[in-house]
């Protein structure tokens, strides 16, 4: 059985409740797991899309990661506004399979 990417990523964060993008970059690497930078980054969006994490910039080059703590309900319009925006998003990452999974 394979967990996709940004389950485990997700699970990382919610172990740890907040962290900055480099600490969840090493326990990606130490848990034997190494993607690209922009795979990071777009499993980070897609996350922050679907409202379970929240990623703001702590300084120029250093990005806070933390949980989002209640999820809030999302009106007709906003579903559809977060949705458009992830496939504009994904669209600019040609032959990156969004549901790459990762063997345990």
């Amino acid at each position: 059985m394979t967990i996709p990417l940004r389950n485990t990523v997700h699970e990382m964060i919610k172990e740890s409740g907040s962290l900055t993008d480099s600490e969840l970059s090493k326990l990606l690497i130490k848990a034997g797991i190494s993607i690209p930078e922009d795979e990071f980054n777009k499993t980070l969006l897609n996350l922050e899309i679907y409202g379970l994490i929240k990623v703001s910039w702590l300084t120029k080059e250093q990005r806070r990661i933390e949980v989002v703590e209640k999820e809030t309900e999302m009106d007709e319009i906003e579903q559809q506004n977060r949705e458009k925006l992830e496939r504009d998003y994904e669209a600019g990452f040609p032959g990156v399979d969004q549901e790459q999974e990762i063997p345990e």
